[in-house]
């Protein structure tokens, strides 16, 4: 079965090109071209991801990935003309996986669209296709006092309460509950989970952090879980 791959652009040159590449890699692609169409989809299609335009001419792209939160996992790319910090920051805290501006390279998003389906898939065995080529992980599951992260079933619970994770979320709190007891630099963090080489002045780690924060009810001041140190990381004790 071909990965299924949503593209929502209003402008259909964008999404047609987008098609073709992603097509050339084997995948199945879904096109909507505003927010509507695209809300009936996500609804009735089994994705694998989805690629989402900002501005659309009546739901934006924001409120379509909230959508999408609220029952699914699978990974989010933003793609839009927004290139200001804040918009980014936005895009990854309501739960996108990654945030490419217009204009981009094709290729480029292919490859990002690639790494976040191979990470999905290794923290979700299920969600990859029979035929995938993608590595499998072990099975493997984490407690630390109350919180219990499961890498096989991609299932995460905070004394007894199940933690609704973006697969990018997921892979930090994995990462660092697996590094339990080492600060775990910002750059390792990101080059990690992201698999890209680590920026200066890059937000993305902090605005993902604070999300899972939020969502574990823990602190940044007196965190129990993740602790933030400063000029070094983060840490899981």
């Amino acid at each position: 079965m071909k990965r299924k791959i949503l593209i929502v652009d209003d402008e259909q040159a964008i999404a047609d090109l987008v098609e073709v590449y992603l097509s050339n890699e084997g995948m199945e692609v879904l096109k909507c071209y505003n927010g509507k169409d695209a809300l009936d989809c996500i609804r009735k299609e089994e994705l694998s991801l989805a690629i989402l335009d900002v501005m659309l001419p009546d739901i934006d792209g924001y409120k379509l990935c909230q959508e999408i939160r609220k029952e699914h996992f699978y990974p989010v790319i933003m793609l839009t003309a927004r290139t200001e910090d804040t918009d980014k920051i936005l895009g990854l805290t309501i739960g996108a996986d990654d945030y490419i501006t217009k204009p981009f390279n094709p290729l480029e998003l292919v490859a990002r669209v690639k790494t976040q389906l191979r990470r999905f898939e290794r923290y979700n065995p299920k969600a990859a296709p029979a035929d995938s080529s993608l590595d499998a992980a072990a099975d493997s599951c984490i407690d630390i006092r109350g919180l219990s992260i499961d890498k096989d079933s991609h299932k995460c619970s905070l004394n007894g309460s199940p933690l609704s994770l973006t697969p990018i979320e997921f892979s930090i709190l994995w990462y660092l509950c697996e590094n339990k007891g080492r600060v775990v630099s910002s750059e390792e963090l990101f080059e990690q989970v992201w698999g890209e080489k680590f920026l200066d002045n890059n937000n993305t780690v902090m605005a993902h952090i604070g999300r899972l924060r939020e969502k574990m009810k823990d602190s940044g001041r007196k965190p129990k879980y993740i602790k933030t140190v400063w000029g070094v990381g983060y840490q899981i004790e």
